[in-house]
């Protein structure tokens, strides 16, 4: 007969727009033991067989087989749930795919939870916080205050065809729109647009070679080439042009810089629906945090805002506490 007392481990998981993340650590206290990855985690954008592939693939990473029985409790921090009800589509989703995966891999917890992934992530500050504002700003973009290290309102994430200001989609697209714009003339001239010409693969005729000019004939060319190469994509895969702004602004580009001080003036207005209170804790994490923090800070200056990497740690923190054994 199992034996609680051997399960002496605990699993975190953060699964976001991007990728999942897998982390193994003791039940008490310690470094982690495992990690892992595979794809994209939102549970109300991945089908559930797909999600629960991703979930098998950063699972069977973080966790060696000789070590699965001795996992007590798991918490997954996902993009799309939520803990609102217990029927909300996106924690049902999340459930039925971590259930299948942990089965899979023979992982049979005495605890399976399921948070948001903002949740998990404001969970991963110092100190393990209780209450306080957390921000989100990857592939989408999202707000949300924490009461009781449990969701109690948000503002923005709205997914990419209605929201998600400032996020990586949105900061991907603006890079897109700028370099058409400068093709048509209506917009100025941008490193931004040979760098989207190259992540879509144009053939090298089309892109000016070192100080070339972009001529008229060029630039229609251009937009005849990257109009249906985009329009190829899903559309939230703008969200992988987002790394061009950023490296572009880092160049001095004008037009990048632009982009990215708008999309800081957009997260701050989201964080600021939920009126923030002087003094409260606020948690920022998402792949673009880094570059906006600064731009962040600036409009937000009467509040200190704690960047964190992701929200395994938070997950995992949880799962602790799930246990109960510390």
């Amino acid at each position: 007969m199992d034996n609680i007392l051997n399960r002496d481990l605990v699993v975190g998981l953060d699964a976001g727009g991007t990728r999942t993340r897998a982390v193994l650590a003791p039940a008490c206290d310690g470094v982690p033991r495992g990690e892992g990855t595979g794809g994209p985690g939102n549970a109300l954008t991945v089908p559930v067989p797909e999600l629960t592939g991703h979930l098998v693939e950063a699972l069977a990473q973080a966790v060696p087989e000789v070590l699965r029985a001795r996992v007590g409790a798991v918490v997954g921090g996902f993009a799309g749930a939520s803990r609102t009800a217990a029927d909300e589509p996106g924690r049902l989703r999340a459930q039925d795919a971590l259930s299948a995966a942990l089965w899979r891999l023979g992982i049979a917890a005495v605890s399976v939870e399921i948070y948001s992934d903002i949740e998990a992530a404001f969970a991963s500050a110092p100190g393990f916080p209780t209450d306080g504002l957390a921000l989100v700003a990857g592939t989408g973009a999202v707000a949300a205050r924490i009461t009781g290290r449990r969701c109690t309102a948000t503002a923005g994430g709205d997914g990419w065809l209605l929201g998600d200001d400032g996020s990586g989609f949105w900061i991907g697209r603006s890079a897109v729109r700028a370099a058409l714009r400068m093709a048509d003339g209506r917009g100025g001239p941008t490193l931004l647009a040979a760098a989207v010409g190259c992540e879509l693969g144009l053939p090298a005729e089309v892109l000016p070679y070192g100080d070339e000019e972009w001529t008229r004939e060029r630039r229609e060319v251009y937009r005849m080439h990257v109009l249906p190469a985009v329009m190829a994509r899903p559309p939230v895969q703008l969200a992988r042009f987002a790394p061009l702004v950023v490296e572009a602004a880092g160049d001095k580009d004008a037009v990048a810089e632009a982009i990215l001080q708008e999309a800081a003036v957009r997260l701050a207005d989201t964080l600021c629906a939920l009126d923030p209170q002087l003094g409260e804790r606020i948690v920022a994490t998402g792949g673009l945090i880094d570059p906006l923090l600064t731009p962040l800070a600036d409009r937000l200056p009467e509040f200190t805002i704690d960047w964190v990497a992701d929200g395994c740690l938070g997950a995992v923190a949880l799962a602790r506490l799930e246990l109960g054994r510390c």
